[in-house]
């Protein structure tokens, strides 16, 4: 494997991101009032357990979030996760146990089942996409097709399902698309980029960040390098240029075969990402086609949360 883009494991960042989200959420719960129907029906000293359970199967993601949400909404409950991230649950597991004052463990129910139940569904969905190229040497990416504000959160539930990370998001690699090659030199669109020129452009802009890699918001000169081709004659005309990843853009398996065939015939170190139009039906034949990667926007983008509930013991 070559090299790749950063990975996403828990960490303060993601935590930091989260926080921001649970702030939303009390608002969106909350405004500036109360959680008027527990107050009038949960004594203020009554104290409970409950627990998190797995109403249906999947993949667990989140464990650690929760007590982020607990902190940032200021609740002295008791955690004890049963699971770990990345596990794979039966129906009617239970994911994690709570213990604290009654009131605030109602009032936050919704936000933490919310929070699990989106990354837990992002990490079922994944793992579905895992295992169905399983034997081949592709694997599975996401993209940047996330939730506004959830990008790392997501990304971490990707990596929990068997997944791994494309760029985090416009700072961190350099993917000139379709349109960027459409645009042309100087906004002329009579005067299109091809593919080799993008990428001889953007070797050469790299080349000259190396005096200013250690000046804060420069770009990394070591950044990945990756471009978009629709057609096998593109493809064949870039790779001379050698970049990183050349994303195969709404190709037939058939296709991606022969662009496998093109690439290793060339020698070219180049990675090949296959793209667009791909679901659970038709991932087999793609992997087997000898491509690299595969980058699915579904897996954040159009995934159901994996339903949780929060049991009174």
């Amino acid at each position: 494997m070559s090299r790749d883009f950063s990975q996403h494991s828990w960490s303060p960042q993601i935590a930091e991101d989260l926080r921001r989200i649970v702030r939303l959420a009390v608002f969106e719960d909350l405004d500036r009032g109360q959680d008027w129907t527990t107050i009038c029906l949960v004594p203020e000293k009554a104290t409970a357990r409950a627990n998190i359970v797995a109403r249906k199967p999947g993949v667990i993601a989140g464990v650690p979030a929760v007590p982020v949400i607990l902190d940032e909404m200021e609740i002295e409950a008791e955690y004890h996760p049963q699971l770990q991230d990345g596990d794979a649950v039966p129906a009617g597991a239970v994911v994690a146990r709570l213990s604290g004052p009654a009131r605030d463990l109602l009032t936050s129910e919704r936000i933490i089942l919310n929070i699990l139940g989106r990354l837990s569904g992002v990490a079922t969905l994944t793992r579905q996409y895992v295992e169905a190229i399983s034997g081949t040497k592709a694997r599975i990416y996401d993209t940047r097709k996330t939730i506004p504000s959830w990008r790392r959160l997501d990304k971490y539930a990707v990596h929990c399902g068997g997944g791994h990370n494309h760029r985090t998001g416009l700072y961190d690699a350099i993917l000139i698309k379709d349109n960027h090659l459409a645009f042309g030199r100087e906004g002329q669109v009579n005067r299109s980029y091809s593919p080799a020129e993008a990428v001889r452009m953007a070797r050469g802009f790299l080349a000259q960040q190396t005096a200013a890699e250690s000046t804060p918001g420069s770009p990394d000169p070591a950044m990945l390098l990756e471009i978009e081709v629709d057609s096998l004659d593109q493809l064949r005309g870039v790779l001379p240029e050698n970049p990183d990843i050349i994303l195969l853009d709404n190709m037939s398996p058939d296709q991606l075969r022969q662009a496998v065939q093109i690439r290793n015939s060339s020698r070219s170190t180049a990675e090949l990402e296959a793209s667009g139009g791909i679901t659970l039906q038709n991932i087999r034949a793609i992997a087997e086609t000898g491509i690299d990667r595969i980058s699915i926007g579904a897996v954040t983008h159009s995934t159901p949360a994996l339903d949780l509930a929060l049991d009174w013991e």
